[in-house]
């Protein structure tokens, strides 16, 4: 899989920035802006390269055949969004039972434009005392990366303006979806 995503990274133009320290095994990861459907083509094939395994929570309705065995292969776990199924105290379980865990979470929860970020991810890695990794897709740049680490503090206003300060740079598929501003 690997050598297929370096071939479409080699065809798109694109390329991979890693920040993370290979040390770090237990992070939540945000990705952002999420925009776009060809966000996950262009993630997953960029985590293959970076040697990052990620799971990732999607609505369940993604995961009927034969989108599902795709969703299952890239980390996915089905969610009822319909359901309040205490999704944060749950992966918050997952971390402690786990040495290497990375979950991945589009914090807008879509593709749509969102006024506010969902803060589940925020409230898992300051649970689970792990950090937040700064994933993003550039399209200005043709760039996929994992940018840094970033440790909640507990202020989650002003934590979550710092992170979103680090996104004002980031150029999304579609801008005018983008939550971040």
């Amino acid at each position: 899989m690997r050598a297929i995503a370096r071939i479409y990274f080699a065809i798109i133009g694109w390329r991979t920035y890693n920040g993370i320290p290979a040390e770090v095994k237990k992070y939540v990861m945000i990705g952002a802006p999420h925009t776009s459907n060809w966000d996950f083509p262009i993630a997953m094939a960029a985590l293959l390269l970076m040697r990052v395994k990620v799971n990732y929570l999607a609505k369940k309705e993604l995961f009927k055949f034969p989108l599902g065995i795709i969703m299952r292969y890239f980390g996915g776990i089905s969610v009822d969004r319909s359901k309040n199924t205490r999704m944060v105290d749950s992966m918050i379980s997952e971390f402690k039972k786990h040495n290497d865990l990375v979950l991945l979470v589009p914090p807008e929860g879509t593709r749509g434009y969102v006024k506010e970020w969902k803060s589940g991810f925020y409230y898992v890695a300051l649970g689970a005392g792990v950090p937040i990794a700064l994933a993003y897709l550039n399209y200005a740049k043709k760039e996929a990366g994992i940018a840094k680490l970033f440790y909640p503090s507990g202020d989650y206003a002003k934590d979550i303006e710092e992170i979103k300060s680090f996104y004002r740079g980031i150029t999304a598929k579609h801008p005018e979806r983008s939550s971040v501003h």
